[in-house]
């Protein structure tokens, strides 16, 4: 299994792939019509209102565009409506403090022995069905903690179990929709079920992110943030030897604490700056690309709205 899967074509993705593209594109090219039967054409004047077509995609269709490749059902999504990609859960809170149950391996993944690969924090879950459709080698898992979405088609609050939670409802709709046989969700607090969930696992942990957890910014909340000593510790007992760590976050303080809670653990980690000198670092040490060939959704926002994304990725020692 690829446990760093190299920069992919994926925005070449055909537009007409894609439903919602096709609408997009029709939006931009109606637009640019307009334009042009306005101010009159030529070929400079024509590219030109093209581009600025483009340059106005709001971060909702660029992430169509970044996830193009997948083909996934629009229906399902217009039907379940948006789904708020921050929203703060307190992972202290008892109703979370019972490890969820592992599941029957066999039952959700065709070959349990593959190389696993851990999401904490799955969201929508299209980032980890792009990198179980790209390396069907390896087995993929998504763990998520939200219980509560906002239904803002509905304007209610709904509150689901494990097996009604909108996210996971759409992740699991989509990874069949895509007859992908190596990937699963999960609703599940990682710092109390990480180790329990994987200790049954029957394969080796080769790789674990931790991509844009929330920052939950105020000063008495940051312990319900979800990269702490127990998990790291979690994370690194369940780790194969060789195995990989990626984090990242556009917010530099969420960044920067779940970095020192893996630099401590530098008897057993090391930066893969210090093991290939061709990885790019900035001079803070923060990676200056992406490792992983495709692009979170939060990620995507972030960087639609002018952010930074602070990157770390970790390599456990072999001895």
């Amino acid at each position: 299994m690829a446990i760093v899967i190299p920069f992919s074509a994926s925005l070449r993705a055909p537009l007409a792939s894609s439903p919602p593209l096709l609408r997009i594109a029709n939006l931009a090219a109606a637009t640019c019509a307009r334009r042009l039967r306005c101010y009159g054409g030529g070929t400079a004047v024509q590219l030109q209102r093209q581009q600025e077509g483009k340059n106005r995609l709001g971060s909702p269709e660029l992430v169509a565009l970044e996830y193009a490749g997948l083909n996934l059902p629009h229906k399902l999504s217009e039907e379940l409506g948006h789904v708020r990609t921050r929203q703060h859960v307190n992972p202290l809170s008892s109703s979370f403090s019972m490890p969820a149950q592992a599941p029957n391996w066999d039952e959700v993944l065709e070959d349990p022995t593959l190389p696993l690969m851990v999401d904490i924090g799955c969201g929508s879950g299209r980032f980890l069905m792009w990198l179980a459709k790209a390396n069907p080698t390896g087995n993929y898992l998504g763990l998520e903690i939200r219980q509560k979405v906002w239904h803002e088609h509905l304007g209610l609050l709904l509150a689901h179990s494990a097996m009604t939670l909108i996210l996971a409802k759409r992740a699991e709709c989509w990874a069949k929709e895509l007859a992908l046989k190596n990937i699963h969700f999960l609703f599940a607090n990682a710092t109390v079920s990480f180790k329990h969930i994987i200790s049954t696992y029957p394969g080796p942990l080769v790789l674990v992110s931790i991509l844009c957890p929330d920052p939950h910014f105020k000063k008495k909340h940051q312990k319900r943030r979800v990269v702490q000593k127990p998990l790291v510790d979690s994370i690194l007992d369940s780790l194969a030897p060789g195995g990989k760590v990626f984090i990242q976050s556009d917010v530099l303080d969420v960044a920067v604490d779940m970095r020192n809670l893996f630099d401590e653990r530098y008897d057993l980690l090391q930066h893969v700056d210090s093991i290939d000198p061709t990885i790019s670092c900035d001079v803070d040490g923060w990676l200056l690309k992406n490792p992983m060939g495709i692009r979170t959704e939060r990620e995507i926002h972030a960087e639609f709205e002018g952010a930074n994304i602070y990157r770390r990725l970790y390599q456990k020692k072999l001895a």
